[in-house]
């Protein structure tokens, strides 16, 4: 009953069915199993920014295929779209559009490019849930979109992620799936109800940086349920009961977490409007007012110029910036050739993971958060 609670809560938020829904353990297994619909197999490839997570690709060398990367365009952070056609190869399958910190772009000319070539389109909308591009929900426009539902995403169910199939040729192939997914034991349950109460109660401004750091450090080494767990980090080998179910207590998590979204977004865009005033009066770096109307801003992204400098003085200062994303496949650093990643053809992604922060956009009062970027002025680009 609470599934199809949920199911509709999403479907009221997207404008879409229930019948278009389908729920994973995480946003990356609903991407595995939608590239396993559209028939992706050994040899295919998938097209994605060269600015992403490391799931993405993983979910893609998972089946076999291979990605192929697009360097981003530095002033939305998604794929540059004058790359995208020399990309395309008589193996290409599928693009995969990526909404980056909350902003659709260039969403029509992708479509049309795959059209062009017989080709899929999945959204990414990880970052972009109930987020809009030019009026109609973020993950109506391409064949499929898949969302994460993890801690920091637009809203949280501790980890947690879902399709929304618009293509209805793919839905029967994704119904069949649904008997492979792995059901989640009862100490899964307790896990991630007990991470979620931990949470509720126990993170705040001044405990977050720490438990942010052990939660990073547990997750790494598969000591605890992760975002991340370690052998995603290590290698693209598809980790032992990857295509899950979701459990009751991230469906119920996810029901009380959809009522305060349309709130929290209002926060959001008065934030980042803030923010944007601030750098552009200051002739910094700064999201252009005209890409607001599509851009959710789950968090603001800030150029600096020295990264590291500039995290601990936030830290010093009692204040939670993120670090998405520390590497062009975020959060592997070093050589990234085991997921196809060649960073010397990528400069523009490699030079931006080298010196972007993320400014909160979910805070009541960013008052402090202004005064510190006063302070530190000369540290930003």
């Amino acid at each position: 009953m609470n599934k199809v609670k949920y199911k509709q809560a999403i479907s009221n938020v997207l404008l879409c069915s229930q019948k278009q829904i389908f729920l994973y353990w995480k946003g990356r297994v609903a991407l595995y199993a939608i590239l396993k619909s559209m028939g992706v197999k050994e040899g295919d490839e998938v097209i994605l920014p060269a600015f992403t997570c490391v799931v993405v690709p993983n979910a893609i060398l998972y089946l076999g295929a291979v990605p192929v990367y697009v360097d981003i365009n530095p002033d939305n952070y998604n794929a540059d779209i004058n790359k995208l056609n020399s990309a395309i190869t008589p193996r290409t399958k599928v693009i995969i559009c990526q909404n980056t910190f909350g902003l659709s772009s260039n969403i029509e000319e992708i479509i049309k490019t795959a059209k062009q070539n017989n080709l899929y389109t999945v959204e990414d909308c990880t970052h972009g849930f109930s987020g809009n591009y030019n009026g109609k929900p973020n993950g109506s426009y391409c064949d499929a979109a898949f969302y994460s539902t993890q801690w920091n995403k637009p809203f949280s169910t501790g980890i947690g992620g879902f399709l929304v199939v618009n293509n209805e040729t793919l839905i029967d192939g994704i119904i069949k799936l649904e008997s492979e997914k792995t059901k989640p034991k009862f100490v899964d349950e307790l896990i991630i109800s007990a991470l979620i109460i931990f949470k509720r109660y126990f993170v705040n401004d001044y405990t977050q940086e720490n438990l942010t750091k052990l939660f990073r450090f547990l997750s790494k080494h598969s000591l605890i349920i992760g975002s991340s767990q370690g052998d995603e980090l290590e290698n693209p080998k598809m980790p032992s009961k990857y295509f899950k179910d979701i459990s009751s207590a991230q469906i119920n998590e996810g029901i009380k977490q959809l009522r305060h979204l349309e709130k929290l977004n209002k926060l959001r865009k008065k934030n980042a409007a803030d923010y944007t005033q601030f750098l552009k009066t200051n002739s910094k770096i700064f999201v252009s007012s005209s890409l607001f109307d599509n851009h959710l801003f789950l968090k603001y992204p800030l150029l600096v110029k020295d990264r590291d400098l500039f995290l601990k003085l936030a830290q010093k200062a009692k204040l939670n910036l993120g670090d998405w994303f520390i590497s062009p496949l975020h959060p592997v650093k070093g050589d990234l050739s085991l997921w196809g990643f060649n960073a010397e053809l990528f400069p523009t992604a490699v030079n931006v993971s080298q010196k972007i922060v993320n400014l909160p956009t979910d805070v009541k009062n960013n008052i402090k958060i202004l005064n510190f970027l006063v302070k530190y002025l000369n540290l930003i680009e």
